[in-house]
């Protein structure tokens, strides 16, 4: 998967994460949601997205209100994310803080449900 977004950027925005970015994260790292790996403000072509679990091919934008006019931008992204065969799923901000755990329903339904045990060596 390419990363050409640069690490500092990426660095930079993971130093700034706004309030909705850092609830959420507080419930999907450490493979705390149905134990999949997630990483934070990772840098995917020009890109740098909100979360994504490289297991699941899957990727979490949150969106605040300025998002609502940058529609056509999101959608680039989205395709240009699906060309990478990553799958895209979006939530508003307000939506993470007034039910977090519905979110994580939805997440975990997105990545086919709880991870099962490691396979013995």
């Amino acid at each position: 998967m390419p990363r050409n977004a640069s690490t500092a950027q990426a660095r930079s925005l993971r130093a700034r994460q706004t309030n909705a970015e850092a609830y959420l994260w507080a419930a999907l790292r450490n493979r705390q949601l149905g134990g999949w790996k997630w990483r934070r403000r990772v840098g995917i072509g020009p890109f740098v997205v909100d979360f994504l679990c490289i297991e699941a091919r899957l990727v979490i934008e949150l969106d605040g209100a300025g998002h609502a006019e940058r529609r056509d931008h999101d959608a680039l992204r989205t395709a240009m994310l699906a060309a990478h065969r990553l799958r895209v799923i979006r939530f508003w901000n307000h939506v993470v803080f007034e039910g977090r755990e519905s979110v994580c329903d939805a997440i975990l339904a997105a990545c086919d449900g709880e991870r099962g045990a490691a396979p013995s060596p």
